[in-house]
């Protein structure tokens, strides 16, 4: 259940069709599917107006189908698979138990993700930027598109603008001035997040990523680098998580304005 199926049942009670404590049950009944292997929170959405999202990764072909089946079965008409490389995505195509999902399913290669359903319109306030420092991070990046598109977001996504050719990042000033929200990506010494939050009047969201040579640590040293940042307005995500980062730059983008 949604905050559209939530507010269906809602005026269904307005409108005298349903008593108060029949939503109030249907809430409850419809808050948890339990699969044994996973607790699919059903009621995601209602509490919190995003429906739960499937983790790929780890996960079997099978346990992935079940989950989706339990959504749509509780009245999720779009999910966000995160994680599935292509052997699992053709894995999960060839699962009989998949093929209720298959009519309005899209694999994104470039972000190792799957949807269920159509991406919405976007309804933000505004658009949110997707900056790389370099080519090796747009997989990263392509997970964060992905997902903000997902959440109803208007996005912008420019790659290789990294530092060590600054004129590459400035050459894009009227996209970070316009920018409600920017995700800024980055491996190696992890710079680009610090130079853009000294250009941009939003709120910038850094993305580490594990490229880079040895001394990148994985990711170590572009993580504490951008936790480090001297430029304000920086907030600091877990590495490679562009999902994560699309998340909370969606949750920026779609503020309620001030109360009249």
């Amino acid at each position: 259940m949604d905050a559209y199926d939530l507010e269906r049942l809602a005026r269904r009670v307005a409108a005298g069709e349903m008593a108060p404590h029949e939503l109030v049950e249907r809430v409850h009944l419809d808050a948890v599917s339990d699969l044994g292997y996973a607790q699919v929170d059903t009621a995601r959405g209602a509490r919190t107006g995003v429906s739960e999202v499937i983790y790929g990764a780890g996960k079997t072909p099978e346990q992935i189908a079940g989950i989706v089946g339990a959504m749509r079965a509780a009245g999720q008409r779009r999910i966000l698979i995160t994680r599935v490389d292509a052997q699992k995505n053709e894995e999960l195509l060839a699962l009989e138990a998949f093929a209720p999902a298959l009519g309005s399913y899209t694999y994104h290669d470039d972000a190792h993700a799957g949807v269920v359903g159509e991406l919405p319109e976007p309804s933000g306030n505004g658009e949110i930027l997707v900056i790389t420092a370099g080519t090796s991070d747009i997989p990263v990046a392509a997970e964060a598109a992905l997902t903000a598109r997902f959440l109803g977001n208007q996005v912008n996504v420019v790659n290789d603008a990294g530092v060590a050719g600054i004129h590459r990042l400035l050459r894009h000033a009227d996209d970070i001035a316009r920018a409600q929200v920017i995700i800024a990506i980055a491996g190696m010494e992890g710079a680009l997040p610090s130079v853009v939050g000294g250009l941009a009047s939003c709120p910038v969201i850094a993305v580490p990523t594990s490229v880079g040579y040895g001394a990148n640590l994985g990711g170590v040293t572009a993580l504490l680098a951008m936790i480090n940042s001297c430029a304000s307005g920086i907030s600091v995500v877990n590495i490679d998580n562009g999902f994560g980062a699309a998340y909370q730059a969606s949750l920026i983008n779609h503020l309620p304005g001030p109360r009249e």
